[in-house]
């Protein structure tokens, strides 16, 4: 037979701190009458844990993060180049406080996606606002916005939160209206929020993604300072697995062929 765990008395001020905390503002009005009751405390987790959960919902719904792949499914032999203590580092978020941004460089196909959204999920669980977005979902929903008002309330979006990862940066080039809106993104988080952003392309060739724009040296310098850099290098995982399914359907093809008799 079990029985619970006998739980400390709760004191007033503790007991106030947390009503007010829940919302429960009828009993905050007479704590007095009610921390002795022996259905309080249980009262007091159910309301915890259930707000708790909701919060977390609302977090990652607002995250934006979608499915992915846990960084338990992460293969470290296949990238030729992952440094994988600052992988680590970057997931026990120290990064924020410093509000220092990550930037993943490689080809595709190597999981900077993959990364970028554990590091987003690990963030979530530990109570931060974030969201995750392709780098032309951002700019083409920036763009769209028909006044300097509505402009202005859509740039919230990707401002307020606490992380914001911008995936794909690189795979296409953008007008000077575009690179704009970019920096202006940038700038209004520069060493208040971290980013985290994945490219293609080092940085020396930012030319060829907002070509005639005159702010991308400054856009880098802003992108580079307090920047944590993770370079992956090798050949696309995503080419292996295909490759891998290509094998395995032609062997099993192979096998219910009928044999000539």
């Amino acid at each position: 037979m079990t029985t619970n765990p006998p739980t400390l008395p709760l004191k007033l001020e503790d007991l106030r701190e947390r009503l007010q905390r829940l919302g429960l503002y009828g009993l905050l009005a007479n704590p007095e009458s009610v921390i002795n009751a022996p259905w309080l405390s249980q009262l007091l987790a159910i309301e915890e844990a259930e707000r708790a959960r909701r919060s977390f919902k609302r977090r990652l719904d607002d995250a934006r993060i979608g499915v992915f792949k846990p960084i338990a499914d992460f293969d470290w032999q296949w990238p030729t180049q992952c440094d994988r203590p600052l992988v680590e580092e970057i997931l026990s978020l120290a990064f924020i406080g410093e509000a220092a941004n990550i930037v993943l460089i490689g080809p595709n196909g190597l999981g900077k996606t993959m990364l970028m959204k554990n590091i987003l999920y690990q963030a979530v669980l530990q109570g931060f606002t974030a969201r995750f977005t392709l780098a032309s979902d951002m700019l083409h929903d920036l763009a769209a916005q028909d006044s300097s008002a509505s402009l202005r309330r859509r740039l919230r979006r990707y401002t307020t939160p606490v992380i914001l990862a911008i995936d794909e940066v690189g795979y296409l080039s953008y007008d000077a209206r575009y690179a704009d809106l970019f920096f202006e993104v940038i700038t209004r988080r520069y060493q208040n929020s971290p980013v985290i952003l994945s490219t293609n392309k080092p940085f020396g060739e930012w030319n060829q993604v907002f070509p005639n724009a005159g702010c991308v040296v400054t856009l880098v310098d802003r992108l580079m300072h307090k920047a944590e850099i993770l370079t992956l290098a090798g050949k696309s995982y995503r080419l292996k697995e295909a490759q891998e399914r290509a094998v395995r359907n032609a062997k099993s093809r192979a096998e219910k062929k009928p044999k000539k008799t």
